[in-house]
């Protein structure tokens, strides 16, 4: 059985955040911008709190079965409240999505280097 990557993307919204909350988000917004996004195993956690109130944390999981993804999403979505919790951040409308890297279509560098290798073995 071979291993399977999940990407799982947690979307929701601060709320209710006082203004202290409000000003250590806004210094910390550098390391959270948009242009440093990226799937890591622990939640990588973006926003843009001077644009909107909206977050997103991206996590990177694995299973061995295609049910695992269920598991994966969970644990994600605990990770994330966990954070904000654990911070004290208000949040509400917490929504997940996750995708199955072994069942997404590969993408045209993908293909040129499978049949590269295809054609090398």
């Amino acid at each position: 059985m071979s291993t399977r990557t999940f990407r799982i993307t947690v979307r929701g919204a601060f709320d209710g955040l006082t203004d202290g909350q409000r000003a250590e988000l806004l210094a910390a917004a550098p390391e959270h911008d948009m242009l440093r996004a990226e799937f890591t195993a622990e939640g990588h956690l973006t926003y843009d709190l001077a644009a909107r109130p909206f977050f997103t944390f991206r996590f990177l999981d694995s299973g061995e079965a295609e049910e695992d993804i269920l598991d994966a999403t969970a644990r994600a979505e605990l990770a994330a409240e966990s954070w904000l919790t654990e911070r004290g951040y208000g949040f509400k409308q917490l929504r997940s999505q996750a995708q199955d890297l072994s069942l997404a279509p590969l993408g045209k560098r993908q293909r040129r280097e499978a049949a590269r290798a295809g054609s090398e073995a």
